[in-house]
């Protein structure tokens, strides 16, 4: 097992060498940790920051773990392959590392970070959806200290992603009917217009739309 011990700096965060992810990879915990504080801090109540592995054949999650030099602890993640990583500064302290065991060709994979809304609902009217787009550019605003150019510039909207299996989806925006093929993504000029925004599946992700 190897350790990487830089993380880069980009929108997919903590990217991972390739020839490391043939096999497994470790990642230090300090990365994530210093990510999480910024956004407990603040206490947001609509959005959070979410870490996840690509959804690829050659990035599939066979297992994984936290381990200290004393310690080893469970890894959760779900069929998004999104983590769930605690917020705990003695992890930090103990030097805690990420332990992933991958599938495939890795060459292209690591762990991205994304600002989602904390909670997807299959209805929104306009005030629902400028509160959450409110909370992810102030989110966005507070990690402004990290070498990200994606977090240097307002998000333009919103974006609503969906299990494939229920593609396509039917959008109602105002009695109109959006056949959704992909994703719905508004820009913020037409939020300002929608009083009301129903699916007929719930979307499974809303995160920022920067274009």
């Amino acid at each position: 097992m190897k350790k990487i011990r830089k993380l880069a700096s980009c929108l997919a965060l903590f990217l991972l060498s390739p020839a490391v992810l043939a096999d497994s990879v470790s990642i230090p915990y300090a990365g994530f940790y210093e990510r999480l504080k910024q956004v407990n801090k603040n206490n947001y109540q609509l959005v959070e920051v979410v870490f996840s592995v690509p959804r690829k054949e050659n990035c599939k999650i066979i297992s994984g773990d936290i381990t200290t030099e004393k310690h080893q602890y469970p890894l959760t993640y779900d069929k998004q392959q999104r983590l769930y990583l605690p917020y705990d500064a003695q992890l930090k302290s103990d030097r805690g590392l990420i332990n992933l065991q991958v599938s495939g060709d890795t060459s292209q994979c690591g762990v991205a970070m994304q600002v989602r809304a904390k909670k997807v609902q299959s209805v929104y009217n306009q005030d629902e959806l400028v509160a959450v787009k409110n909370d992810m550019d102030a989110l966005l605003d507070g990690q402004q200290g990290f070498p990200m150019k994606y977090f240097r510039k307002p998000i333009t909207g919103l974006t609503f992603s969906f299990d494939s299996t229920d593609l396509p989806v039917e959008a109602n925006i105002d009695g109109k009917v959006i056949i959704v093929s992909d994703k719905l993504q508004l820009t913020s000029a037409e939020i300002e217009t929608i009083k009301q925004l129903s699916f007929s599946k719930q979307p499974i992700i809303l995160s920022p739309y920067v274009n």
